[in-house]
């Protein structure tokens, strides 16, 4: 599956009317036409937003640009629209007038309509406009009208004594009701012909002269995994699903999970060899990279899968998988294999080194001991990496302290941003898995535009946690070309250089 948020294009319009009329009956029971489909894109493209999923278009979101002034909190669609010719949009106005917005029945479990009410937030920000504003149907109302003034039905909805698929959904996405509107859409009798006036505002609104937030700002998640031992895979589920929605609820772009965070589903093999054992837990390795890959998809936000066993060609390797919110996956393998790794499950280090392309930049992952070899980060600064994900397991304070200090070089040497992120506690129902000793963190360059001590956020040592930080990717194009020390542009390329072989 690949789900691709992007402008509606006129070609999209065939897909655009199967999903409008699946989903529901719009303006008194006729869809968009064509023409109208066109005359909006013709008068603000980037205003016009659709969801694709494996390029068919299944969800979609209209707006518009007005002087709100001119029309003010007691306007109905009709008079917003212009009779829906749309000849209410104004280039320099201040406000984006949410006009359309619906997922077809079949991709509503896959939370597409978050996605575009954030591509609104962001097409908001990027236009320097002051906020959203649209009139939202309560299609839950009329099994209380009899009972519940329009006014007290939100309230309770507010409360969450009562659900409503289309107000509750609006006020998780942070947008509040400004006001209740009468007779706003003519012949939505779910709604009583009520509606809720919704507004979001831009927190980094600028003014009418100004830009609007120029900065690039990525948020990360880590989650600092306690070792404990589950009863059933369901409960394994539970707990990776509680981490995911707990960062994803941050709206966090990453979140990435440690080394071997699935060992604690070796006990039911204890009574093996440690080889065959991991060889077991490595046939679990496909289901959970589905699984985590629906987390993904349904949280929207990219996952590093921390790292587990995968069995190929009868070699175990040690791999992570980076699971894009689009439905795409990736994997990497750990090239340097530990002499534990090798002496006690045999296995053998990949041999493929590339940077990945997100939503949110280039970014390179190292499993725990990569990072101590520099050469692999320094390839993936020439390939433009911005942020390094390093899923580690440590056993002891030593170990970690390697790992530690080795990515905080990795930091400054190549001038991007480090995550590590590791595992907690004792698992002793499990063979050589005994103890494990982690502080999760992120690591910056070392130079004005960050903290004297090049650490962004730390976790607290040994206890199970999630650490969310901000990074902000133009520091890095600043350091690269002002800063007090330039790495990467001072290299003697004419003396020495890393490349790779294969």
């Amino acid at each position: 599956m690949n789900i691709e948020t992007r402008k509606l294009t006129l070609e999209d319009y065939n897909d655009l009317k199967e999903s409008m009329e699946q989903a529901y009956d719009t303006l008194g029971g006729q869809i968009w036409s064509k023409q109208t489909i066109a005359k909006l894109l013709k008068l603000f493209p980037e205003g016009q937003l659709c969801i694709a999923v494996d390029d068919k278009v299944v969800a979609c979101s209209l707006s518009i640009i007005v002087d709100y002034d001119e029309y003010g909190d007691k306007h109905t669609y009709q008079m917003i629209t212009g009779r829906y010719t749309f000849s209410t949009h104004d280039p320099n106005g201040d406000t984006l007038y949410g006009i359309e917005i619906f997922v077809s029945p079949e991709y509503r479990g896959l939370r597409l309509g978050r996605r575009l009410y954030e591509a609104r937030k962001e097409l908001c920000e990027s236009l320097n406009l002051k906020s959203i504003i649209a009139g939202g149907r309560i299609p839950g109302y009329h099994e209380h009208a009899d009972t519940l003034s329009p006014r007290q039905y939100i309230d309770k909805v507010k409360a969450k004594e009562l659900y409503d698929p289309t107000l509750t959904f609006q006020l998780s996405n942070d947008f509040h009701v400004r006001k209740v509107l009468k007779n706003y859409l003519p012949g939505d009798h779910e709604s009583k012909e009520f509606a809720t006036l919704i507004e979001w505002n831009n927190i980094y609104y600028q003014g009418v002269d100004a830009s609007a937030r120029s900065a690039k700002t990525i948020r990360i998640g880590l989650v600092q995994w306690q070792m404990r031992l589950f009863p059933t895979m369901e409960s394994f589920y539970e707990q990776v699903e509680f981490f995911v929605d707990a960062v994803s609820g941050y709206k966090s772009d990453f979140i990435m999970f440690p080394e071997f965070f699935n060992t604690p589903l070796l006990q039911p093999y204890n009574d093996l060899p440690e080889m065959e054992a991991m060889r077991k837990l490595a046939e679990l390795t496909e289901e959970i990279v589905v699984k985590i890959q629906e987390y993904a998809v349904s949280y929207n936000v990219n996952i590093i899968s921390g790292s587990m066993p995968i069995l190929e060609d009868n070699k175990l390797y040690n791999a992570t998988y980076l699971c894009h919110r689009n439905g795409k996956t990736e994997e990497y393998r750990k090239i340097h294999i530990t002499p534990n790794e090798q002496k006690y499950y045999g296995m053998v280090g990949g041999d493929k080194i590339q940077v990945f392309d997100t939503d949110c930049g280039k970014v390179g992952i190292l499993i725990c001991y990569d990072v101590e070899f520099p050469e692999l980060s320094r390839i993936y600064a020439d390939q433009g990496m911005q942020i390094l994900f390093v899923p580690f397991l440590t056993d002891t304070q030593n170990g970690y302290t390697r790992v530690r200090r080795c990515a905080q070089a990795r930091a400054i040497e190549n001038e991007c941003y480090v995550a590590i992120a590791g595992c907690v506690g004792n698992l002793p129902k499990v063979n050589n898995m005994d103890i494990q000793f982690a502080q999760s963190a992120v690591f910056t360059p070392s130079d004005f535009a960050f903290p004297t001590n090049a650490v962004k956020a730390e976790a607290t040592p040994n206890t199970e946690m999630m650490l969310v930080v901000d990074v902000d990717l133009h520091l890095l194009d600043e350091i690269h070309h002002f800063g007090t020390v330039r790495i990467l542009k001072d290299r003697r390329n004419d003396l020495y250089e890393v490349k790779l072989l294969k």
